[in-house]
């Protein structure tokens, strides 16, 4: 029987899309039977009868509610102990909200807002994402309340989407919703901080936060529900229970169901429970979209741009305010690219002005009038799928979307002198203009699929356009001769061909990617003349783990002076710096920034594995997060000999083996071809008694291309090779070291200890001043009450997992020599983003990559004469 959760896990996306479409097309069906009896003229009639008075009071009830919600954030900063002053929650607040209550990407678009600010604060990841949290149940305790309190007061029976509940019934569902908010308190009041749900320590606030969290989202909610009720002429106080119960339902229903916006869902439940009439409850309903969603987006917008101004302060201000602009344009253009596309697309379905129609009878034909209402739904459509790729910084959608945007403004103009809509398009086009350096990323946007809040918001705005037409139209009889009727005042024909147009477009986007060839990324094999400057940097290398640039597996960015370079390689969408940079270290910092800003520009993320001190400094720089790898062992052997007490151990396990008359031999890389055959024998038998296979990146692999680069130690009894091992060489003989350690099944026990003995006690006499035993991972981490987290988690699997790696065995064999302990350390990016490069290193070290191996050191000759 398939597991469910494999086939969940394997198809999610494609679930997701389809739940998504699934909630949006309900929400709209509910819509339209609600609706069914309500005239466009109407609801337009109703629109215009709104009065200025209505108007400016829904205004200051909206201003009442954003300033409600940046309490949420002043609240959860205390919850989760990092307190900042009023005016950096309330700028946070106000720009995340404004910004996810349009499009619904909270994590994306609001979350995004909200790092910015709060990590300018001095907040890291994870306490933005706690604060988050903590807001989310100051919502939900505020609409748990007040949902509570309003099916206790509302009168009578309640009637949704065809379920009666009868007024005792109703109270009573009231009654229990009331105990969850007792509940909760009663939690924050005896339950123990912080609490801890499956080994992750949770902010819980006390009795008193709680009960200030209660109160804030009830205010919230109040002026929120407000800002509705003074938009809908003749409202009476005794409306007010039903109508806070549907404002209530409908806000859950849009947060629950996922459709961005709540666009569909919430007018429905509310049209659903309010006893208005319908029409004037409607044209309230689009009033209400305009005041309270998109008029503080437009602040919110400009609010995080102000914020941007501060962080960017420069000498002239013009050059300034082009930073901040550029700053922001990723997150605030893709918004607005997208609110555009759906202005194009609302406006293409619905009936355009009359007087405005006459007057451009008299300057174009009919055709070509019929044939720009279509383009600029076929536009507006298009802006909708490149909003997520301007989000992302790729050039291509920079060019594509200034290019729609200049032909939406002339098409607009061209179905009925939109002149509004032509205004917003170029001024979207100037902002994209002046921003341009913003979208840098050299990228196909076939390689890039559209994330799933971004499907959700399309599938949500294409679902509007196409109700909203048939809203508009339903009165018209449908007949086949509507697709070829083309008059000046036939706006339903114009609606049927956009529709179709639309639907071209998408079925056309669909087939694209699809088709699409996956994106190859450039190849392994470097090429002659960096192979020549690498090997010339070797050779000033004063470390042996150099010389895993011979291992045929990385990729290499060289300094601009050609004197240093670093070895990397991608992963998924992670680029891992092997070790440290090799070269002068004045030279380090221009090549990891370099290589960050390559993989910026790729879309990926840096992380450098296995780094000393000297590179802490400039990853602090980059902002990158530093743990603690482990710890590297080095023996001093200018002082190293056997004759001491604390290697007793060692020099009666090295004597051992001596007695069976085993001997060291050191064979040079020029003679590998005389042994290659025994030694693949023992490497072939290792790796079967240990169940290993090769291994990659941070490791040589047994590959006779690699391995004649190298010296070999091996260790011979009666003339039959039992064991060996390819030394690494530094050319100013600066440290010695081993790579790959392989034996017989058969070898005498104790013959590693032999051959590592002899090998130092050999490098000792060939003048080298010091040899590098190797990484112990895990080594060295504290497990102290105040570590991080990442320390504690690491320092119980040094201690406990020696079942699936033998981190505390290798670091007692280790400890057999009296080495001297180096720390290493791996820097990346922060959050979930860390977890995710950490995997792509994993996959890379267990899957080595194909070999693209450097020519032996003896065809340097020949390289030469090849250039």
């Amino acid at each position: 029987m398939p597991d469910p959760r494999a086939f969940l896990a394997r198809h999610r996306t494609a679930i997701g899309i389809l739940l998504v479409a699934a909630l949006v097309a309900l929400g709209f069906t509910a819509l339209e039977t609600l609706t069914r009896e309500i005239r466009f003229d109407d609801v337009a009639h109703a629109i215009h009868a709104l009065s200025p008075v209505r108007v400016v009071l829904a205004l200051l009830c909206t201003a009442g509610s954003y300033l409600a919600l940046t309490f949420y954030d002043v609240l959860a900063l205390r919850v989760i102990g990092r307190p900042l002053p009023w005016r950096t929650a309330a700028l946070a607040s106000f720009t995340s909200y404004t910004l996810s209550h349009n499009l619904g990407l909270s994590l994306l678009t609001g979350g995004s807002a909200r790092y910015r600010i709060y990590s300018g604060a001095g907040l890291d990841g994870p306490d933005v994402a706690r604060v988050v949290a903590v807001a989310s149940g100051t919502f939900w305790a505020g609409v748990v309340t007040v949902g509570g309190v309003a099916l206790l007061l509302h009168d009578g029976a309640l009637t949704l989407a065809g379920w009666t509940l009868g007024q005792g019934a109703t109270r009573a569902l009231g009654m229990g919703v009331l105990a969850l908010t007792i509940a909760l308190l009663a939690g924050c009041a005896f339950a123990p901080r912080p609490l801890r749900l499956f080994g992750m320590a949770v902010p819980l606030p006390s009795l008193a936060q709680a009960l200030a969290q209660i109160g804030i989202a009830v205010v919230d909610i109040a002026f929120a529900s407000t800002a509705l009720f003074v938009l809908i002429p003749g409202g009476q106080a005794a409306l007010l229970p039903a109508f806070i119960l549907a404002f209530t339902l409908g806000m859950v229903a849009a947060v629950v169901t996922h459709v961005p916006g709540g666009i569909g869902v919430f007018e429905a439940v509310v049209l659903a429970v309010v006893p208005v009439d319908r029409a004037t409850l409607f044209a309230a309903l689009i009033a209400y979209r305009v005041v309270y969603y998109l008029l503080p987006l437009g602040l919110g917008v400009a609010l995080l741009a102000v914020y941007e101004g501060a962080r960017r302060r420069h000498s002239r201000w013009l050059t300034g305010l082009r930073a901040v602009a550029t700053g922001v344009a990723p997150l605030a253009l893709g918004a607005a690219t997208f609110l555009g596309g759906a202005m194009l697309l609302l406006s293409g379905s619905l009936p355009s002005i009359h007087g405005r129609m006459g007057d451009l009878a008299d300057l174009l034909p009919l055709p070509l009038i019929e044939a720009s209402n279509v383009a600029a739904s076929l536009i507006g459509t298009t802006l909708l799928l490149l909003a997520p790729a301007l989000y992302r910084r790729l050039d291509g959608a920079f060019v594509a979307a200034r290019t729609l945007l200049i032909a939406g403004a002339v098409f607009s103009l061209g179905k009925g002198i939109d002149y509004e809509e032509a205004c917003v398009c170029l001024i979207l086009v100037a902002l994209l203009q002046w921003t341009r350096s913003a979208f840098y990323r050299r990228t196909t946007l076939t390689s890039q699929p559209i994330a799933l809040p971004w499907l959700a918001s399309m599938v949500a705005v294409i679902g509007l356009t196409i109700w909203s037409g048939f809203f508009a139209y339903r009165h018209v009889p449908y007949s086949d001769d509507l697709w070829w009727r083309f008059a000046l005042y036939s706006d339903a024909p114009r609606f049927l061909r956009a529709l179709l147009g639309v639907a071209v477009v998408l079925a056309a986007a669909c087939v694209w990617r699809l088709m699409a060839p996956s994106r190859v990324r450039a190849g392994l094999q470097a090429s002659v003349a960096d192979q020549r400057s690498v090997r010339d940097i070797l050779d000033q290398a004063v470390r042996t783990d150099a010389m895993l640039a011979l291992t045929g597996d990385k990729r290499f960015l060289l300094s601009a002076e050609g004197d240093a370079f670093l070895m990397y390689q991608v992963s998924g969408a992670s680029w891992i710096v092997m070790g440290d940079p090799v070269g002068p270290r004045a030279a380090w910092g221009e090549l990891l920034w370099n290589l960050r800003d390559l993989a910026d520009r790729e879309q990926g993320r840096l992380l450098l594995y296995e780094v000393s001190s000297p590179v802490l400094d400039i990853a602090i720089g980059m902002g990158l997060t530093i743990v603690k790898f482990g710890e590297d062992a080095v023996v001093d052997l200018t002082e190293f000999t056997l004759d001491t007490p604390r290697l007793r151990t060692l020099r009666k396990s090295e004597r051992a083996v001596a007695r069976k008359g085993a001997v060291l031999e050191i064979v040079p890389a020029a003679r590998l071809d005389t042994i290659l055959t025994e030694i693949t024998e023992v490497s072939d038998e290792w790796l079967r008694i240990k169940g290993q296979q090769e291994k990659g990146f941070s490791l040589g692999h047994f590959d006779p291309a690699y391995l004649a680069h190298f010296d070999m130690g091996l260790v011979r009894i009666d003339g039959r090779i039992v064991a060996f091992a390819n030394l690494w060489l530094t050319a100013g003989r600066t440290e010695a070291s081993v790579d790959l350690m392989r034996h017989r099944e058969d070898a005498p026990g104790g013959t590693m200890d032999f051959l590592m003995v002899n090998l130092m006690l050999w490098a000792k006499g060939q003048g080298y001043a010091r040899f590098s035993i190797g990484m112990a991972p895990l080594s060295g981490i504290e497990d102290r009450r105040l570590a991080p987290a990442w320390a504690k988690a690491a320092a119980f699997v040094f201690r406990h997992g020696e079942r699936f790696y033998g981190f505390r065995g290798l670091r007692t064999y280790k400890e057999k020599f009296a080495p001297a302990w180096e720390p290493r350390y791996i820097a990346g990016p922060t959050g979930v983003a860390l977890l995710k490069g950490l995997r792509d290193l994993s996959r890379l070290i267990g899957r080595p990559q194909p070999a693209a191996p450097f020519p032996p050191a003896d065809a340097r000759f020949d390289l030469e004469e090849a250039l």
